[in-house]
């Protein structure tokens, strides 16, 4: 059992770092910021589903999977307060992107949310590498 939670732990953050390296991709060629966004956050959503798979927890609607990171692991100061607020924004703003009737991201948004998702990637890799 514990062979198959950590091949999801990698096969998850195969994810997230394809999908970070999707945003930089799409950054570097003027993709549109709507698609930045997109790809950022689910890189830190495939991060969390990695964390929450170690703990052999599992979820597929993204506010469940949001709830769990910041009962799991924000509220238990595991985690900064920020990457919940970075986690809540980046999801708020994939909402927005892909589901709304304007296109109202900024490349400011946008290249904070990329930017930040390395930071909250990194962050992830480094925890689940001290367990």
């Amino acid at each position: 059992m514990k062979e198959k939670l950590e091949l999801v732990v990698k096969y998850r953050l195969k994810q997230a770092e394809e999908s970070l390296m999707d945003a930089e991709i799409l950054c570097k060629s003027g993709g549109s910021f709507r698609s930045i966004i997109n790809r950022s956050y689910y890189a830190m959503f495939y991060g969390v589903l990695a964390l929450i798979a170690r703990k052999g927890i599992g979820r597929s609607k993204h506010s469940g999977v949001i709830s769990i990171f910041d009962r799991e692991y924000v509220k238990a100061n595991v985690f900064p307060k920020e990457m919940s607020q970075l986690f809540h924004q980046a999801f708020n703003l994939r909402q927005e992107g892909d589901y709304g009737e304007l296109d109202l991201i900024t490349k400011k948004e946008a290249l904070e949310i990329m930017n930040g998702a390395k930071n909250f990637l990194e962050t992830i890799k480094v925890h689940l590498a001290d367990q």
